[in-house]
């Protein structure tokens, strides 16, 4: 499907949705994207895997970011897209089609930015972090993400969002001994032991720390329990799979250590986790940015790929006009209002 960059954003956000891009089947839209920006004289294309990267080369004294994922979740029934009143919906109307249009529009008709712009649209965000587009370019080809500030036009309800948390999942093992179950005090059981990890998560108080101005709100939860051998053995392990979301007040070091400390006495094998972000508001091209659109600020409540800019000493926001607790759902859907305000605010921060 051929994409028209000057369309109405609204427009354009339904030939987007339209092309399906389910996560490792993002080829056909990067090729959409692709074509669509290649004729552009005043950008350079290139295309790695199915990311494809836009630059301007204006030699201005600063460069910007504006980057987006072109995947989606599995379909669930929610395509084509359809418009009702105001609202526009479809799978990724929300998360995040609509970003990526807004990002699209401003890559053909602001041919002139007053900072010079990185447009990137890359694959697999919704899926492993191995196989994540972003990943990979900041692995090898790590030139064409460098830039003074980045914006990721992830959903925030037209609100700047700042940072992001960390997450990391451990495995808490509760152990015993087998016995039969007729004998039970021959043994030790360990999903009765498992109680100890949940009387934990249960007694936990959410930290609100505030970083660089903004409040986070941690979590810690239980999302997996795994235990029992059989209908008459008494079982001798119970493995709690935790959560555990925190602010980028912490390193992902400190956190694992906070929760070894906090299930002192238990096995505690750490299973997967990523760095939280910074908000890094107090750096000049981001306070320009959020000077320049005018937009609320809060903290983002969730990890997103500006920790990625920022290992790479990039700051960086979430902005987009997709509602975050949307995503996902069979009946997403944005506010077409919200598109056409997160384009204007952008193009606004563009030319001042």
């Amino acid at each position: 499907m051929r994409l028209d960059l000057h369309a109405d954003v609204a427009e354009l956000t339904a030939a987007v949705v339209d092309i399906e891009s389910v996560s490792g089947a993002e080829r056909a839209l990067a090729d959409a994207v692709e074509a669509a920006l290649r004729p552009l004289p005043h950008l350079t294309v290139e295309r790695d895997g199915d990311a494809v990267v836009a630059r301007t080369g204006l030699g201005r004294a600063e460069r910007v970011v504006i980057a987006g994922h072109l995947d989606t979740v599995p379909l669930n029934g929610n395509l084509p897209s359809r418009m009702e009143g105001d609202r526009l919906y479809g799978c990724g109307t929300t998360d995040m089609k609509s970003g990526l249009a807004v990002a699209l529009r401003l890559a053909a008709t602001v041919p002139e930015p007053s900072r010079d712009v990185t447009y990137v649209f890359y694959e697999c965000e919704e899926v492993e972090a191995d196989r994540n587009g972003l990943r990979r370019l900041a692995s090898v080809r790590p030139e064409l993400l460098e830039g003074d500030f980045a914006v990721l036009m992830e959903p925030t309800a037209g609100q700047i969002e700042g940072g992001c948390q960390g997450t990391v999942r451990v495995d808490v093992t509760a152990t015993g001994a087998r016995a039969h179950s007729a004998r039970a005090w021959m043994g030790s059981n360990a999903i009765h032991a498992a109680g100890t990890i949940l009387d934990v998560l249960r007694a936990y108080e959410p930290a609100r720390p505030v970083v660089d101005g903004l409040e986070y709100h941690e979590g810690l939860n239980a999302v997996f329990i795994r235990g029992g051998v059989a209908g008459n053995v008494i079982p001798d392990e119970c493995v709690v799979t935790v959560n555990y979301r925190f602010a980028p007040d912490k390193s992902l070091d400190k956190a694992v250590a906070y929760l070894r400390d906090l299930f002192a006495g238990f096995d505690v094998a750490v299973t997967d986790g990523a760095p939280a972000a910074r908000p890094g508001l107090t750096h000049p091209a981001a306070a320009a940015f959020v000077a320049a659109t005018g937009a609320p600020v809060r903290a983002k409540l969730g990890w997103t790929d500006v920790a990625q800019f920022a290992e790479l000493g990039v700051p960086a926001v979430n902005y987009g006009p997709g509602e975050p607790t949307l995503a996902h759902t069979k009946d997403e859907y944005v506010e077409i209002p919200l598109i056409r305000e997160c384009e204007r605010r952008m193009r606004a921060w563009l030319t001042s």
